[in-house]
């Protein structure tokens, strides 16, 4: 297992296996892992010749200066859980100056509106470097295909028109969210909860079912007064939104088309950490 930690000396390194024919997979992650990163990994090693791993806390995509400042950063843990998966699996640790050339700015995008909606209303310039660090993690990796889970579902589509709008030709692949046995998704945030708040977490995985099974005969009005008035009746959880959005195009809907696919996209507060999830509706 190799550590790199300049683009130019993990660049040379693979240039060297695609030269022998070798496929490569990527995942990228701020570190922290989980098993939900694990699957990801999992499904790069099955899938392809040759694994990267990054590990960077990506300082452009934190808009919240104390959520950059408290984000678990766990190296040494984190290399042994990927050991354990393959010794194979290269990892890549950037220095911030060296990956962002000494100029640590976000680049602006236009992602045709999906940036505006939900996070992207919530948490301005979040997808601006989210895109930025994964435009320059493409280009530095060149990777066959890369791994996203589905719990960022709303930065999985980013990332696609991503590579549509840059013509990159990396096929991007979709895991399903990993979920703790009580139904939390799993987060590297969720290390943060305390004990009472972690006992309520779960809560809203409940209600996200519920949601899937009121939305086959309601309307989305009604399934979201429904999230709405059960999350704010928990003595330990705060909603900060909910809601019910075309999976293509991530645009709140008010009425159903059945040949449409929808997705209901939940943002909690746990005292004071926030937990994102989705359901597919």
């Amino acid at each position: 297992m190799k550590v790199f930690r300049l683009k130019k000396e993990l660049q040379k390194q693979l240039s060297e296996l695609k030269k022998d024919g070798k496929s490569i997979g990527f995942v990228p992650t701020m570190g922290a892992l989980h098993q939900g990163h694990l699957a990801l990994v999992e499904g790069a090693l099955k899938d392809n010749d040759v694994t990267v791993v990054s590990i960077f806390v990506n300082p452009t995509q934190f808009d919240n200066p104390e959520d950059l400042k408290k984000y678990p950063r766990t190296f040494d843990t984190d290399v042994n859980l990927l050991h354990k998966l393959s010794d194979t699996i290269l990892i890549f640790k950037p220095d911030s100056l060296d990956f962002y050339d000494g100029n640590v700015e976000s680049q602006r995008f236009n992602f045709d509106g999906l940036e505006l909606e939900m996070e992207g209303k919530h948490r301005p310039g979040h997808f601006d470097g989210v895109g930025t660090v994964v435009k320059k993690l493409f280009e530095t990796v060149q990777p066959d295909r890369a791994y996203f889970g589905e719990k960022d579902f709303q930065q999985l589509q980013i990332i696609k028109k991503l590579v549509a709008k840059e013509k990159m030709p990396i096929e991007i692949v979709p895991i399903p969210i990993y979920r703790e046995t009580d139904g939390l998704a799993m987060s590297s945030r969720n290390k943060r909860l305390q004990p009472v708040y972690r006992r309520a977490a779960p809560f809203i995985y409940q209600v996200l079912k519920q949601a899937r099974l009121i939305f086959q005969n309601q309307t989305p009005e009604a399934t979201k007064a429904f999230v709405t008035q059960s999350i704010a009746a928990h003595p330990f959880l705060e909603l900060e939104y909910f809601e019910i959005a075309d999976e293509k195009t991530l645009k709140p809907i008010k009425t159903k088309i059945n040949s449409n696919k929808y997705r209901g996209f939940i943002v909690v507060y746990a005292g004071e950490v926030r937990l994102i999830d989705n359901i597919k509706l």
